[in-house]
């Protein structure tokens, strides 16, 4: 058993956290080079919350530009247990209007080119991505969520899109089809990496538009979606509130704690020592005994 610390990455519409007490921003380093910005921390009801924005104070950083691996090792050096993602998402379905909330629970990654594995040659490890998110923090984000007076939905398959440029009306389509419910640009690679990092991860999707499947609707643009942001960043902080709120006093063990104890394919000593150093934050502090 242990104490939570909440790591809130807050995207599109969420660049501050006004409910953080004795907050102060801390620059980190890492060894995949700067996060997206400095890490502000404080505590939400005494318990320890650390966020980061996504895309820089300011929104400076495009999704593809983000330096999705060191604001994941950043969260995890700075002692973070857990993850809530905040999201601004399009939405695919008629019954996921503008304004509701989506916890995700399954993800399509279409990106390009990102980094998106704190491991490589010297240190190869597998991951399971079966289950993307951690179900345990997700029904509290959901449960949250919902006694904010957010419509919710538990669940929903995310299409990861590289952007920044929206969809094509064939390109929405055909992700209907695939079987997607909503539509961004940045859970991909964080959720990947936030798994090997052992950190279970949970994303609240804040639905904006209906993307441009609707042939009969407006076409996506950035007015409408800051629009609805700002519509939705209330509930979004007072789910973020209410989440830490409602955490069990202790923290009991998650399997994702471990995720990496079955996932490292590299024989202990053929493991790189450049990389075993880069990693120190990520994996298990048995594997760096030695070092």
């Amino acid at each position: 058993m242990t104490s939570w610390t909440i790591g809130i990455i807050g995207g599109s519409g969420l660049y501050a956290m006004d409910v953080l007490e004795d907050a102060e921003w801390i620059a980190v380093d890492t060894p995949w080079g700067p996060p997206s910005d400095e890490l502000l921390i404080g505590r939400i009801h005494g318990v320890k919350c650390v966020f980061v924005p996504r895309h820089g104070r300011g929104h400076t950083l495009a999704p593809a530009t983000i330096n999705y691996r060191a604001n994941i090792d950043a969260l995890k050096r700075v002692g973070c247990t857990d993850i809530v993602a905040v999201s601004a998402i399009g939405s695919l379905r008629e019954e996921l209007p503008p304004g509701h909330f989506v916890v995700v629970d399954q993800f399509i990654d279409r990106t390009l080119g990102r980094a998106s594995s704190f491991v490589g040659n010297g240190f190869v490890a597998h991951v399971s991505m079966a289950d993307p998110v951690c179900s345990r923090l997700g029904v509290l984000v959901a449960d949250a969520a919902k006694a904010a007076g957010a419509p919710v939905a538990r669940g929903g398959t995310y299409l990861a899109m590289e952007g920044p440029q929206f969809s094509s009306r064939a390109e929405s389509a055909l992700y209907r089809s695939w079987g997607c419910d909503v539509i961004g640009m940045t859970a991909m690679p964080e959720a990947k990496l936030a798994r090997e990092a052992q950190l279970p991860y949970a994303l609240l999707g804040m639905v904006t538009d209906y993307d441009c499947w609707k042939e009969s609707g407006d076409v996506v643009n950035v007015e409408t979606i800051i629009a609805q942001l700002n519509a939705n960043a209330d509930a979004a902080r007072l789910t973020i509130e209410l989440l830490v709120k409602s955490l069990p006093g202790e923290r009991s063990p998650s399997p994702i704690d471990r995720a990496l104890d079955t996932a490292i394919i590299t024989a202990e000593n053929a493991r790189d020592a450049e990389m075993r150093i880069r990693l120190r934050a990520i994996i298990d502090p048995r594997l760096n005994s030695s070092d």
